[in-house]
């Protein structure tokens, strides 16, 4: 390892705890994001405050620990992992979003999907469960850490995005997004070429990791590599104390619907990632529009051109 990377791998992540707590509109939508990777004993305090919130906003410390059969430790634990600083500021969160749900702006919890459902049913439940885990996304996603990375991505001299599976056609959709816009950019979902070409950025380049679990070590390992480097690195994760954003500057954090047996995860945390994409795109076309602009008239022409060639010639 060079001098100039060793310099580089002592960087610290900005990607790190927000000071600001998430608003009551966000609360579910943490709970439903980080439940999964919380110990059972913090499990069960968070599914005590999404399920009723209003009983729990008030609880004292020691009721709502006596009520989940945990410890007043575990509970100021997780509030701490939903983002808020102490119990208090918990307790007031759930008091707003208790105030929400009497007022009818939080919508109920779905139902699975059941194997005889009629197909109306099945429509009319992923629509609400998409309408869901975009709703959370947007009440989640750290606008200044977006901005942030938004900035980096139209300065980069190049930008590498990591995915593997349906994280890896998420990618394949951000590069080709920035490639209308006159970028350079590169997706890679095979993790060998991935961490070869980590290995050529530097410092005004720009790697971006999309891992739904926040713990997949070919999306990791790359981002590794290019954070060390010296590129800028972004994470699109729904996981956001997962081992990625360790290389993380940035920290873009999605939500999904609740998985089942015909949900899967790579179905449900689909939707979060495309918005957060889309989001990431728009900022950086709007911040380069100068540019950007012809090279999205010039692509559209280009694409009018092609299907009228293909018209006439059937």
């Amino acid at each position: 390892m060079t001098d100039d990377v060793k310099e580089t791998s002592s960087r610290v992540p900005l990607g790190g705890p927000r000071t600001a707590p998430p608003a009551p509109a966000a609360l579910a939508a943490k709970v439903r994001t980080l439940a999964p990777s919380m110990t059972r004993s913090m499990q069960r305090v968070a599914e005590a405050v999404a399920q009723d919130p209003a009983g729990c906003a008030a609880l004292t410390v020691t009721g709502l620990a006596e009520l989940t059969g945990t410890s007043e430790a575990t509970v100021v634990r997780t509030a701490r992992l939903l983002g808020y600083p102490g119990y208090r500021d918990l307790r007031l969160a759930l008091a707003g979003l208790a105030a929400a749900q009497q007022s009818g702006r939080a919508p109920a919890i779905t139902t699975d999907i059941a194997v005889d459902d009629p197909i109306a049913d099945v429509v009319a439940k992923l629509a609400h469960d998409e309408r869901q885990t975009l709703a959370d996304t947007a009440a989640g996603l750290d606008t200044a850490q977006l901005g942030a990375a938004v900035t980096a991505l139209a300065a980069a001299r190049r930008t590498d995005v990591y995915g593997i599976g349906a994280s890896g056609l998420v990618a394949q959709d951000l590069t080709q997004k920035l490639l209308r816009i006159g970028l350079i950019a590169h997706a890679h979902s095979d993790p060998h070429l991935a961490v070869t070409n980590a290995v050529q950025l530097r410092a005004g380049d720009v790697a971006v990791a999309i891992t739904h679990s926040g713990s997949t070590g070919d999306v990791i390992e790359p981002l590794r590599v290019a954070f060390e480097r010296g590129a800028t690195t972004v994470a699109v994760t729904g996981r956001p104390d997962g081992p990625v954003t360790q290389y993380a500057d940035h920290v873009l954090t999605t939500s999904s619907a609740r998985e089942s047996e015909l949900r899967p995860a790579a179905m449900s945390s689909r939707t979060g990632q495309l918005l957060v994409v889309d989001c990431l795109f728009v900022g950086v076309a709007q911040r380069t529009y100068a540019a950007a602009g012809p090279a999205l008239s010039a692509s559209y022409e280009a694409l009018a051109h092609r299907h009228g060639s293909g018209r006439r010639r059937a």
